[in-house]
């Protein structure tokens, strides 16, 4: 059976850009998102947890995120993982409330945000280009073991080649809106 799958290649490759908007979408331009703690893990129970598993996140007002922590022995793990996470914010704790003050993003910072979110583009250009190169090796084995010949390999390395290049250049001007984004503000 033919190992090349062009359908799942696609999937592949859009799950990358998925989770490169989650990570984007993490990153802040100033205002109050609970979308900024979606990166944070916090440590409890022996494993890792994203925050909104153990505590509900919400936005009072512009420049303040509340997290309610459901179990009041995971409020020092939050504020640590909250505190790890480098996203530049102070948590205070009061009771199983913790709430962040969103301060003003100074320049610096917001190169930092803006390197931030290259690196993060620069991730999902890696998974899409592992996802390329899977592809690949399928086509060369279907090729090896004669389900397909020279010809179809070559016709469809072309149509994983293109998608590469189309989901790359997706990621490029999703990232430079990010980073436009931050540096504007």
């Amino acid at each position: 059976m033919a190992q090349y799958d062009k359908g799942d290649l696609e999937r592949r490759m859009s799950g990358a850009l998925e989770s490169l908007r989650g990570d984007l979408g993490g990153l802040r331009t100033g205002r109050a998102s609970a979308s900024l703690l979606d990166p944070v893990q916090v440590e409890v129970y022996g494993s890792n947890m994203p925050l909104n598993q153990v505590g509900t996140v919400s936005v009072p007002e512009p420049r303040m995120l509340t997290v309610q922590v459901w179990d009041g022995s995971n409020v020092q793990p939050v504020e640590k993982a909250i505190r790890g996470a480098g996203l530049g914010l102070n948590p205070q704790v009061d009771g199983t409330t913790i709430r962040l003050p969103i301060p003003d993003l100074t320049e610096e910072r917001r190169k930092e945000l803006a390197k931030l979110a290259g690196q993060y583009a620069e991730k999902a250009k890696i998974a899409v280009r592992n996802v390329r190169r899977d592809g690949m090796d399928a086509l060369k084995a279907d090729e090896n073991k004669k389900e397909i010949g020279e010809d179809e390999k070559k016709r469809h390395e072309g149509d994983v080649q293109k998608l590469t290049d189309e989901k790359i250049a997706e990621i490029d001007a999703i990232a430079s809106e990010k980073e436009s984004e931050i540096l504007e503000l």
